[in-house]
């Protein structure tokens, strides 16, 4: 890989790490986010309309800012993959994981042989565009690449034990709204029902011995997550935070008004 990994040795020493995801296609954006000292961004290439190139400059951003760069493809397919890890990304956060082939398949699509069945090509910006590195990319890749799996809906919960049997696999993410529909609360991301299936799908993902991750749309619920020793959380997306300031600066300047 033709960096260093900043979010994987993180999370292998033990540590939290924080992340945003990204709608907004821009380098300029992912700098800001890397200069408040966030841990990663997820760029998200499968609700957003950012593409392959702008990506890879995205890429180069956070790591400038010693960020990581992870980006969501929009499904688990092998040429998407490909792509994502060809331009640079420390990892893929690859969603819809229901079952433990399509755990397997994804553990496949993102390592090299003997492990996996990515195509090698060495003259990409993951293999410094050289023919030097083709000795040594594949096992550098293998050993750093991280691979995140997103467990969504009532099947995904239910094989969650069978999917973290699956060799290859870094972090296992929750998805607090679907899991809310798993157990008949759709939407109500802090009833208690929910709040005690976040806990239990922590507890079996660390007692594998991958690392849990979960999404927070407030900062009570990242409190939560991180209580419950998610240790790869996400906060929000890019475009959210946004807005939530620009809303709030609007409502201080209209209360100034008043007085």
């Amino acid at each position: 890989m033709r960096k260093e990994n900043f979010l994987k040795q993180k999370l292998e020493s033990g540590k939290f790490a924080l992340g945003i995801f990204c709608l907004i296609p821009s380098p300029s954006v992912t700098n800001v986010i890397g200069c408040a000292g966030i841990d990663f961004v997820v760029i998200d290439a499968e609700h957003g309309p950012i593409n392959m190139e702008t990506a890879e400059d995205m890429i180069r951003a956070a790591e400038v800012e010693k960020m990581s760069p992870i980006i969501r493809v929009t499904e688990n397919d092998p040429a998407l993959i490909l792509r994502a890890l060809d331009i640079g990304a420390h990892g893929v956060q690859i969603p819809q994981i229901s079952t433990k082939e399509q755990a397997e398949q994804a553990v496949r699509y993102a390592k090299y042989a003997p492990l996996g069945e990515r195509g090698l090509c060495p003259f990409t910006r993951a293999g410094d565009y050289s023919m030097k590195k083709a000795l040594t990319h594949t096992a550098e890749a293998n050993k750093n690449t991280l691979v995140i799996l997103i467990v969504e809906g009532v099947e995904g919960i239910k094989n969650l034990e069978e999917i973290l049997t699956v060799e290859g696999v870094d972090v296992v993410f929750v998805g607090p709204y679907d899991l809310s529909q798993s157990v008949g609360k759709p939407g109500k991301v802090d009833d208690p029902v929910v709040v005690d299936a976040i806990r239990k799908c922590a507890q079996k993902i660390r007692a594998a011995g991958r690392v849990a991750g979960c999404f927070a749309s407030s900062l009570s619920m990242l409190k939560l997550i991180v209580d419950c020793g998610y240790q790869y959380a996400t906060y929000l997306l890019d475009t959210t935070i946004l807005l939530q300031a620009l809303e709030q600066l609007g409502e201080t300047f209209r209360s100034y008004l008043k007085t």
